[in-house]
C-alpha cells in the first residue's frame, strides 16, 4: 500500500527501490548519520534498507513505513521520514534531511504533515521520537512542531560502540487537537 501526502511545497510519498541512490547521496554523509543508528557504506544498504521498509499494507503493529520528501518544483528527494507502528494505538517517527536542504522550513512542514496523517487519518492515540540530547537543531525542530520532552533516558542506547543517553519527545492526539492549527 502506498501513501502520498501534499504539502505546499513538498510531496511526501512511500519509498520505492528507485530512490536508492538518491537517499545513500545524503544517508551517507558524517554530518547526517552521525546521530543515526542506519549508516550506509554502499548502494546495496540503502535497497536493503528500502525492502524492509515497502510493505503491503500499513498500521500494522511493529512495521515501518518509509516516506521519501520531495520539492514539488523540481521533484528533487531530498529527505524521509519513518512510521513504526508501535501498537494500535502508538506511533514513533523519524526523519533524516539532506544537509543542502536543512534550515529552510522542508522539515517542518513535512513532519507537521506526517503527525496530521497519524492523528486524523490514522487515528493515533501517541507520537513520539527518539533523539540524541547532543543533536540540538533535532531538538529544536521536535519543540517548534509542538513535541515535548517526556524522558532523558541516560546511558541507555548502545550507540557508536558506547553508552549513549536519549531523549524522548512526545506529543498526544489532544494536544494536537488543542494547538488549534489543524
Amino acid at each position: 500500500m502506498s501513501v502520498l501526502l501534499n504539502t505546499e511545497r513538498l510531496i511526501l510519498k512511500s519509498v520505492i527501490i528507485d530512490n536508492a541512490t538518491e537517499i545513500f547521496n545524503y544517508r551517507s554523509l558524517e554530518e547526517v548519520y552521525k546521530y543515526q543508528g542506519f549508516r550506509p557504506e554502499k548502494k546495496e544498504d540503502v535497497i536493503e534498507f528500502i525492502n524492509k521498509n515497502v510493505v503491503d499494507e500499513i498500521n500494522i503493529p511493529d512495521t515501518w513505513i518509509q516516506l521519501c520528501i520531495f520539492i514539488k518544483e523540481s521533484n528533487n528527494l531530498i529527505g524521509d521520514i519513518g512510521v513504526h507502528f508501535i501498537d494500535d494505538k502508538q506511533v514513533e517517527i523519524g526523519y533524516t534531511l539532506s544537509p543542502e536542504f536543512q534550515g529552510k522550513g522542508y522539515a517542518i512542514e513535512a513532519i507537521k504533515e506526517v503527525i496530521n496523517y497519524i492523528f486524523k487519518i490514522l487515528k493515533k492515540h501517541r507520537i513520539t521520537a527518539s533523539v540524541d540530547p547532543e543533536n540540538m537543531r533535532s531538538i529544536n525542530l521536535l519543540e517548534k512542531i509542538g513535541m515535548r520532552k517526556e524522558a532523558h533516558m541516560i546511558k541507555s542506547v548502545w550507540f557508536n560502540e558506547k553508552w549513549a543517553d536519549d531523549v524522548i519527545f512526545a506529543m498526544l492526539e489532544e494536544e494536537y487537537n488543542n494547538k488549534g492549527e489543524n
